[in-house]
């Protein structure tokens, strides 16, 4: 993946966009010197220059939420990178998927997946879903199973209301097991990626 890239425009910075590659969202803008993209190329997560610290960092180094390369591509002057992305987590460190988001968080899956991950660190007292880790992850399994059964029982009726708040249910605890396993959603969801790709 050895480019002929031009870093003399910017004092030895290119700037690279980061595209989810899935959405195709724009993600974030940064900057990389030479050793950054040797080193992005190296380990295919993307790593920036800090020109504040005036170092190196790989994104997600802190958080976890890394930003794993799967192409990368140079502007027709090689002095910009287009790099894209599957990203393992929210992009922005407000907790948004993209940096360029200007509403308010959106709540999905991934954003209660962090909630939940976030509770498991801090176990805040009142919480259900720090009770739920405090009991471990047999009570956590046998309460997924409760919620299943549960939502087979709702779908033999028609009322929609406890039918969806049953699937909510099951999803729910399904995170918490998840998170006490040390996996996420998104892992879930790139299984059915390579599934759907087969």
């Amino acid at each position: 993946m050895k480019q002929n890239l031009n870093f003399n425009k910017l004092n030895g910075l290119i700037p690279a966009i980061i595209q989810d590659i899935k959405t195709k969202e724009v993600l974030m803008l940064g900057f990389m010197n030479q050793n950054a993209y040797d080193k992005t190329i190296k380990e295919q997560k993307v790593t920036f220059f800090s020109r504040s610290r005036n170092i190196l960092w790989t994104k997600g180094e802190t958080s976890g939420n890394y930003l794993n390369v799967k192409e990368i591509v140079p502007d027709c002057d090689n002095d910009t990178l287009l790099i894209l992305v599957e990203p393992t987590g929210p992009v922005c460190h407000t907790g948004r998927k993209t940096c360029f988001g200007l509403q308010e968080q959106t709540f999905d899956l991934n954003y209660l997946q962090q909630v939940i991950d976030k509770r498991k660190i801090e176990m805040p007292e009142e919480s259900y879903t720090t009770k739920l880790f405090e009991k471990g992850i047999n009570k956590i399994a046998q309460k997924v199973g409760e919620e299943a059964i549960e939502l087979i029982i709702e779908s033999k009726d028609n009322d929609n209301e406890l039918f969806l708040n049953e699937a909510a249910d099951l999803i729910y605890h399904l995170l918490v097991l998840l998170s006490v396993k040390n996996h996420s959603i998104q892992d879930v969801i790139n299984v059915l990626g390579e599934r759907h790709n087969r």
